[in-house]
């Protein structure tokens, strides 16, 4: 797969912000810590880590990380970006390991490996994504049927989780705050990617903030991730690294192996519809 200038520019700019991702967590894991012996704790509903310099630290280093994957959407298709966020995973992973003293076990180890396998699938054999060019053009996209419906959907089902589930089973299981987050994430690519587009069109002339879609696309930019960080800090606060990456890398395995299921199912049959084919030609040759 030969690249071009821009996405080899999203490329780096998407591995250089898993690292600073993936390193923010391990600093603000040490800062929840230290603001869980002064007072509540992040994952009973505490704030007390927004006094702590190191959670600051690596709120800085994340939003280093966020920065450059930011603008790694204006030059990048998000097919080529995203996967690449499952290395923040890892990389997180191997710092708590040698850091915090969380150990990494082998299956922690084999969900990582199968991570990266399954996202590099996932970049080399997704389908071409379309050029979009102006933020007009990802607002049309936004409001067709399809997505408008599963927009409604995930901000319901993030509702039920918040409103009903976290109150029960928050402090138990870890998959509530992972999946209001990874909800959250979906309805927030899209609007990255606006405002990517946004900010590249307007430092080469063409003011793209004089649309009132810029805005609202940067609107729900900001609520997501406020959203996400809450419930991010009260997941870190509550879990470790190791029951982390190995859900997270769980599930990337599974989605990956469903991708290779569906890409290649009828790779088999390729052969014998060939084969057919020629023999019907052959047949009506003769006759």
């Amino acid at each position: 797969m030969v690249m071009s200038k821009d996405n080899l520019r999203g490329f780096a700019l998407a591995l250089s912000s898993s690292f600073f991702i993936g390193s923010s967590f391990v600093i603000k894991k040490i800062g929840l810590r230290k603001a869980a012996l002064s007072g509540v704790r992040a994952g009973s509903g505490g704030y007390s880590y927004l006094i702590e310099p190191l959670w600051w630290l690596g709120m800085i280093t994340m939003i280093v990380g966020e920065i450059a994957n930011f603008a790694a959407y204006a030059f990048a298709p998000a097919i080529l970006v995203t996967p690449l966020g499952a290395l923040s995973i890892i990389v997180s992973a191997v710092l708590a390991h040698f850091i915090l003293g969380e150990k990494l076990h082998i299956f922690g180890i084999l969900g990582c490996v199968l991570c990266v396998v399954g996202s590099t699938t996932i970049v080399l054999h997704a389908p071409k994504e379309r050029n979009i060019e102006s933020v007009k053009e990802v607002w049309h996209l936004a409001t067709e049927p399809g997505f408008l419906i599963y927009s409604c959907v995930a901000a319901v089902l993030v509702l039920v989780l918040i409103i009903r589930f976290v109150p029960r089973y928050g402090q138990k299981h870890m998959v509530i705050y992972i999946g209001i987050c990874s909800l959250m994430g979906s309805l927030t690519v899209m609007s990255v990617k606006a405002v990517g587009i946004a900010l590249k069109l307007s430092f080469s002339g063409m003011n793209q903030f004089i649309y009132v879609q810029t805005w609202f696309f940067s609107a729900v930019v900001i609520i997501c991730c406020l959203v996400q960080l809450n419930y991010l800090n009260k997941e870190w606060d509550s879990q470790n690294a190791t029951q982390i990456v190995t859900e997270l890398c769980g599930f990337v395995t599974i989605l990956s192996g469903t991708f290779l299921l569906h890409k290649t199912k009828d790779m088999g049959n390729d052969s014998p519809n060939t084969e057919t084919a020629v023999l019907t030609e052959s047949e009506l040759q003769n006759q």
